[in-house]
């Protein structure tokens, strides 16, 4: 488990005066304004742009398509298929509530917004050696995220983005509602936070390729884990609590779901914790499979660098 402190991030806006970045300040302006429109029209706009990436964007949608076979292998190929542009349509609204997350004070969702099993997160605080938030890369993730800090105090691990604009803005954003924001490759700070009693959001759902994993099943296919949320725990003691943030399907509304820590975590056995883990996050995708982010290669490692690459279009 690494321990090298993040790259030094600059956050100061003033850095970015220059004429390049002015591309990204209309963005994120456009984001802005956005952000102020209703909330059932932002959903309208966010299925449009879903749309549009379903129909333009022909790699992203068939990687889409190999993930939801693999995993849904019970649908049948029309329902596969409805399940992969009803995927663009969540992840479309959820590029909209990324400026929702940023730009607004999520007190103004508090009115349409539950939180489940918050007593599971009090009592694991009561143990006092932290906790680790176990997130998943659901559509809503940022937002859902802003919105949970109105329930909780916790900190955040993020990967930083590659445009330092967009980084600054997100991690600023992040920041305002987060205590703190820690790079992803942070491990140092993380068990720093832990030590403290806080709350730490972490996911480990994405391929991260071949360094430090086990190949667990995800959905019933052998997936690339990573063993650093054992290496966690074991070190810091922290609590596992399963988290989750999704849509509501009939009306403008979001709801938070807190679970039990995980039992017997870590056990000692890499691929048992991977396997549990993956589980416990392929459960709360099955309530909304549409609301996660099929866009990702999550299968892109596999356990043989001889065996074939499962997204590699047949030429024929």
């Amino acid at each position: 488990m690494s321990k090298r402190p993040s790259k030094k991030r600059d956050t100061r806006y003033t850095s970015y005066c220059h004429p390049r970045w002015w591309p990204t300040w209309i963005g994120i302006s456009l984001m802005w304004l956005m952000s102020r429109l209703p909330l059932k029209l932002q959903w309208w706009i966010g299925k449009l742009i879903g749309e549009l990436a379903y129909r333009l964007i022909p790699r992203r949608r068939h990687i889409t398509e190999v993930n939801i076979r693999l995993c849904f292998p019970e649908l049948s190929a029309e329902e596969q298929q409805k399940l992969v542009r009803k995927a663009f349509h969540s992840n479309g609204i959820g590029i909209m509530e990324i400026g929702l997350a940023w730009f607004r004070d999520p007190k103004v969702y508090l009115p349409v917004t539950t939180v489940h099993g918050l007593e599971h997160v009090d009592a694991a605080l009561e143990r006092g050696n932290g906790i680790l938030l176990l997130g998943g890369h659901y559509s809503t993730l940022d937002l859902g995220g802003s919105l949970v800090t109105e329930f909780i105090k916790a900190d955040v691990m993020q990967r930083d983005h590659n445009n330092p604009l967009m980084n600054a803005i997100m991690t600023r954003a992040r920041e305002r509602r987060y205590g703190v924001a820690l790079d992803s490759k942070n491990l140092r700070g993380l068990l720093k936070q832990l030590k403290q009693n806080r709350i730490v959001w972490y996911a480990t759902d994405q391929d991260y390729g071949r360094k430090g994993i086990v190949f667990a099943p995800f959905f019933g296919v052998p997936a690339g884990s990573i063993t650093a949320t054992s290496r966690i725990a074991e070190r810091s003691g922290c609590a596992v609590v399963p988290f989750s943030h999704f849509r509501r399907e009939n009306q403008p509304g979001y709801d938070i779901y807190f679970h039990p820590p995980l039992e017997n975590f870590p056990s000692g056995n890499d691929m048992a914790d991977a396997t549990l883990v993956n589980h416990t996050i392929e459960q709360e995708i099955r309530h909304h499979p549409d609301q996660y982010l099929w866009m990702h290669r999550r299968f892109k490692t596999r356990p043989s660098k001889d065996d074939p690459d499962l997204y590699r279009k047949d030429p024929h």
